[in-house]
């Protein structure tokens, strides 16, 4: 009989035991989704409506792009070369820019890094969009607030001349149509 006392005073304290560090445990990670929740609370760039900030830059064809040469819906996308999804997407994104009506033109591609290391994605980006190569706080990437890559976007003007994003999620498996 002292035995079997014994052994349930044991799985006593063990059950007690367990449901103390159970309780941490859900505690711990109750303030770890509110750190997360606090930290992803920003968008990756702006959402539709917003207005594009100022900006110049060069492409890597040497020519000068700014806000002003966002006209009417112009695909503007952001990648970065250490990006796992950026390296999946960007067939996705080649393929939509070269069907889109308005040619190179109409779309503006950031690779975010180092000119050796944003190379492939510049090749491969060239012949269907403007490029700029710049680091991680550059001019583009500011004016759009971009902050996750890959990030696509569409903008165009407003009425009153200001450039502001009209779509913040494309589909790159959609070909646009062109306006009849």
């Amino acid at each position: 009989m002292p035995f079997v006392i014994a052994a349930l005073l044991l799985v006593g304290a063990l059950c007690a035991l367990d449901l103390v560090l159970t309780l941490g445990v859900i505690k711990r990670l109750r303030d770890q989704g509110a750190l997360l929740a606090e930290l992803g609370s920003g968008t990756p760039a702006l959402a539709v409506g917003e207005e594009v900030g100022a900006f110049t830059a060069t492409t890597v064809d040497g020519v000068p792009v700014g806000r002003d040469d966002l006209h009417d819906d112009t695909l503007v996308a952001f990648f970065s070369p250490t990006c796992g999804p950026c390296r999946k997407k960007l067939p996705a994104f080649v393929a939509h820019a070269r069907s889109l009506p308005g040619g190179r033109d109409a779309v503006l591609a950031t690779v975010v890094g180092t000119p050796e290391a944003a190379a492939a994605f510049t090749e491969a980006l060239a012949p269907v969009a403007r490029v700029v190569v710049e680091e991680a706080d550059g001019p583009v990437g500011a004016a759009f607030n971009a902050t996750a890559y890959p990030t696509v976007l569409r903008v165009a003007p407003a009425a009153d001349g200001r450039v502001l994003v009209t779509a913040d999620q494309v589909e790159l498996a959609r070909v646009p149509q062109a306006a009849a």
